[in-house]
């Protein structure tokens, strides 16, 4: 049941998503700030928890957890640090999953020899 959920949980992010670039006039770029924000703000209220547990990785891979990570880290590093760890927080949370990102990424490239488009 856990695949199932993480499933359509994930797959209805997406479509929400979709229908926002595809019926208002919003970039890309927005819808992305859009629900990094908006996972950070469910996680300061408490609402992104839950809905983490019961969803799993559908709720975890997309953006929305993205920005629940970075609030988990802020809090941790206020809790801390106090006011310093406003700056501190998000880049040691979300360290590990953006170098590994970076990683991959040009290790990919290497592999496959990427070409620009003309």
């Amino acid at each position: 049941m856990d695949y199932i959920n993480a499933f359509w949980i994930g797959g209805l992010i997406c479509a929400i998503v979709q229908i926002l670039m595809d019926r208002t006039k919003l970039m890309p770029g927005r819808i992305m700030v859009l629900l990094v924000c908006s996972g950070a703000v469910l996680g300061a209220l408490g609402i992104y928890e839950p809905f983490l547990k019961f969803a799993g990785a559908g709720a975890s891979v997309p953006l929305l957890g993205f920005g629940n990570v970075l609030w988990k880290g802020v809090k941790e590093a206020i809790d801390q640090d106090g006011f310093i760890g406003i700056f501190m927080g998000g880049f040691t949370a979300s360290a590990v999953g953006i170098s590994g990102a970076l990683i991959l990424g040009y290790l990919a490239s290497l592999m496959f020899n990427p070409k620009m488009k003309n």
